[in-house]
This record gives structure tokens, sequence and C-alpha cells, in this order.
């Protein structure tokens, strides 16, 4: 403990509602609490607290809440108390600030500035309760042309494809930054969903190679668990080149998550920090990023579509328009408020662009060349609500990733201390005391009914926007408005303000 930073959460105890029963010291990972037996009352260690509602969600006299702190430094615009803390942190430590999840910084959103736009008289509404809404999509790279044999006969042509019954896939998360609990949670949701889970850069669980044809397998710079049966396992390989909450920089899973399982699925040694490299070793150009998609093509029996996943940077429809030349069948963009289990405090919160603005720039570029049917563009980085969904594949998107908002159906609540090992809720974490806390089958039903509310909220904007297919709606700016944007936004977003 840092003696100059005061703790940001106070633990509130009910004393008239408290009975002692210790539940809140039992659930509590972090030590927060304790029975004090020379008063027979709970004492609370504030320091310890980051406010995971563990204890609050299962006292059973509801005597506890956790309010943040009222204690402040004198005022002073150009050093806040969050810059003064991380000051005194890293004077403690000499170390880089680890956080996991998304940024909290108060960065725009533009999702929020877009509008939706609705049918009234001239192009009537749809009522999705009584005609058909088709929200299926095929991810993957579409024929130019039809072709036709000597008997007049369809010539398939169509390369491999991901179908998915809705226009939704759960973003990569691997094994050991998560649970093996969460990842079956995710890999039945999708399976009952018709959509894909991604495996994220830990390799595939033997137990979950029955779920194959829901599995989206990744191939990242450290080739953790990478090997023939692996990627003949999954719908699809995706090989990651950077993601949204540290783009230019590798991964970092310690060594106390990296036992039993997760050190076989990853073929590495218990005990062993799993570090990937900021770039592929054999990757420095777009040529030799070619050599890998051909490569993994090869390898699967081009059987199986390539996705490679970008970082949500400034120059990010040039690097699209390459992977788009490269062979790559989809491209996932991951923006700057994407989630993870660590990543340096400083690259979070100020490197990398959202994925709005992302997105529009990407879809823009790849139709002024011409090759925009060349690649399906998955979208994420933070996408909140049916809403942000809606307004993603609006701005081109083919389908969009989502992982925080998985989480949090799993019970997640955002304390952003993933990379501690510690969740209460049993979703980022390796102790197996923790992980049963989460029980995969009532995991998934959560998702599960997550995403079917989503699902239908999406049919009620189409029938409201008269669009009855959602591939009508990909790309479909015309269907959007902005508000309190500039002229610049609004071109690089490809919109109109509102009123116009």
């Amino acid at each position: 403990m840092d003696l100059y930073v005061h703790p940001l959460f106070e633990v509130v105890r009910n004393e008239k509602k408290c009975v002692a029963c210790r539940a809140c010291e039992r659930q509590c990972s972090n030590c927060v609490h304790a029975y004090n037996p020379d008063t027979g009352e709970m004492e609370a260690d504030d320091s310890k607290c980051v406010n995971c509602h563990r204890c609050v969600s299962l006292c059973p006299t509801k005597a506890l809440k956790i309010i943040l702190t009222d204690h402040c430094f004198r005022p002073n615009a150009n050093w806040p108390g969050e810059n003064i803390n991380e000051v005194y942190k890293q004077a403690n430590s000499g170390g880089v600030l680890l956080s996991s999840m998304g940024t909290p910084k108060p960065h725009p959103v533009y999702f929020d500035r877009i509008l939706l736009n609705a049918s009234q008289v001239t192009n009537p509404p749809i009522d999705p309760l009584r005609e058909p809404m088709e929200t299926r999509v095929f991810l993957g790279k579409k024929s130019q042309k039809l072709e036709r044999n000597a008997e007049g006969q369809l010539v398939d042509n169509l390369t491999p494809q991901i179908p998915l019954t809705m226009p939704l896939l759960f973003s990569a998360m691997s094994f050991g930054s998560i649970s093996y609990n969460a990842h079956a949670s995710l890999a039945r949701a999708a399976a009952a969903l018709g959509i894909c889970y991604n495996t994220g850069e830990g390799g595939l669980h033997a137990d979950f190679y029955p779920y194959g044809p829901h599995t989206i397998v990744q191939v990242a710079s450290g080739r953790f668990g990478v090997h023939g049966d692996y990627l003949m396992a999954g719908a699809a390989v995706e090989i990651k080149m950077g993601q949204g909450a540290k783009p230019g920089i590798g991964g970092h899973l310690p060594g106390h998550k990296i036992a039993g399982d997760v050190a076989r699925t990853r073929m590495i040694p218990p005990g062993s920090d799993a570090i990937s490299p900021a770039p592929h070793h054999d990757i420095y150009s777009i040529e030799d990023l070619r050599q890998l998609v051909y490569s993994l093509k090869a390898a699967t029996g081009n059987q199986k579509p390539i996705i490679v996943k970008i970082a949500a940077v400034h120059n990010v429809a040039a690097i699209a328009s390459g992977v788009a030349r490269s062979g790559a069948d989809i491209i996932a963009i991951d923006g700057f408020r994407g989630g993870t289990g660590a990543a340096p405090t400083r690259i979070r919160d100020h490197v990398g662009i959202p994925i709005e603005l992302a997105l529009a720039s990407v879809d823009a570029r790849l139709r002024e060349e011409g090759i925009r049917d060349d690649v399906s563009v998955i979208a994420g980085g933070s996408i909140r609500s049916s809403a942000d969904w809606i307004k993603a594949i609006a701005l081109g998107a083919d389908a969009c990733y989502i992982a925080t908002g998985a989480l949090l159906a799993l019970g997640c609540h955002l304390c952003r201390q993933c990379h501690t090992g510690l969740c209460n809720w049993g979703i980022a974490t390796q102790r197996p005391d923790l992980v049963k806390r989460l029980n995969p089958e009532i995991g998934a039903e959560r998702l599960v009914n997550l995403v079917h509310a989503w699902q239908h909220e999406l049919k009620e904007v189409m029938g409201g926007m008269g669009i009855n297919s959602v591939e009508a709606l990909r790309g479909n700016r015309l269907m959007l408005r902005g508000v309190a944007m500039t002229q610049e936004e609004l071109d690089i977003l490809g919109i109109k303000h509102a009123g116009v």
C-alpha cells in the first residue's frame, strides 16, 4: 500500500442491519472484510476494495454499499487527483501502470451523437411481428459476378463463408485471461444462437472442440496453442495483428495464471509468463501478411475463411486496403474503447481512434477502390447496445464483435481488476474457488437472453426504417444523421446533420 494514495472507495456498513454472518468475508477475494472476535463486529479495509459489488450483491441483509470517497486534493484544473495518485503509484513502484477493460476517459462517443431515421408515409414501416425480417449474414469474400456452366447451371464459385443467424459475434477473449467456465458459457451460447465466439490467443481447450462450427480460432504473434488440429477445429481462422485496447504492443499473461489446463492448452510450461511480442516474427509488410494468409489457407485445405484483426489507428483505411489485397476474407477492426485483460494505462487511454470513425473510413476507402466485396468487415470496440450495433452496420460493418457486453451479461461489474486474477465473479480468474462461482449453464442462458433481446430490437428498428433485410442496412448511411458534430466529423462518417 502506498502511504500517499488514499482509498478510492469506502465500504459503508449499516450496523443495525449487519448480523455478522461473515458472508462478505467469505465472498471477497481481495480480503476487504474481516470479523473482529473482540467486538463481535465486521470490519473493512477500504484500501483493498475494488468496488466489484460481490459483497453488496450477496449480503443477506443488504447492510452494505460501496461509495466513492469524498476525500480530495486541493482543486487544480491542471493536476486532478487521478493524475496525482498515478504519480504517487509510479514513484512507489517504478513500474508501468496496468489497467483492465476499456478506457474510462470521457472521450467522444460518436454512436451517442448519431441518430437513426424512420419511415412513415411514402416509405411505410414494416411490422416485424407480422412480416419476415432477415437477419442472417454470410461473412467472407463475395463473387463479383454469376458464372454458369455449359448446361446453364450456376457455378458455385463462392469462397468459404461464416454463416451467422445475425451479424453478431463474441469477440476474442483467451482461455487464461478468462476462466474455463466463462469460455464454456460463450461456446454454449454461440452454438445455441447460431453465431460464433473467438478463442483469443490462448488456444482452444480440448473440451470445446465440439463447438468448432461456432468457433473462430486465433493466431497471434506468440502462436500459443496453434497446431494443425486447432486450425481445422474452427469455422474460421483469425490473424491478430492488433487490438483496440493496446495498438502497437503485444500481450502478457502472467505466470500465476499459467497452470494446469491453461499451460497445456497454450503448450507452454506451467508458471511461465505468456508474452506475445508486438510484431509477428514473420510479418513486416503486407507481402509477409499475404504469405501467412495463404499458409493458413493451405494448412486448412482452403476450407476456412481467414480474418485479419487490426486496431483502429489513424491510417486504418490504408491498412485495411492492404489487408483486403492480401487475400484475407474478412477484416476485423477494433476501436480504442475496446476492453482487454491487461494493458498499459497510458496506451489504453491515449492510443488509437474510435471505431465509428475507423469503420466509416475503411468502408469508404474499400468502396472507392472497388474492392468492398472482396472482404467482409467486422467492427468491435465498445458495442454497448443494439443501438450501437445497428449504427455500426449502417456505417459499413457486415457484423460486430462484442466482448465487454458479453462479460457484463455473465455478471462482470467492470471493476477493471482483471489483471490481478482475483475476479470475484469467476470470469477473469483461474482460481478454482472463484471459477466455480460462474455457472456456465446460467452464463450461457444469460448470453442467449441478451443477444435475443438485441436481435428483437434490431428487427424493430429495421422495421421502423422500412427495411426487411440486414443486408439493406449495411452501409446505408442515409438512415443516419449526426448531432453536435463538426462538418469534418460528419464528412468522415459520411452522414448528414440532423434536419437535413
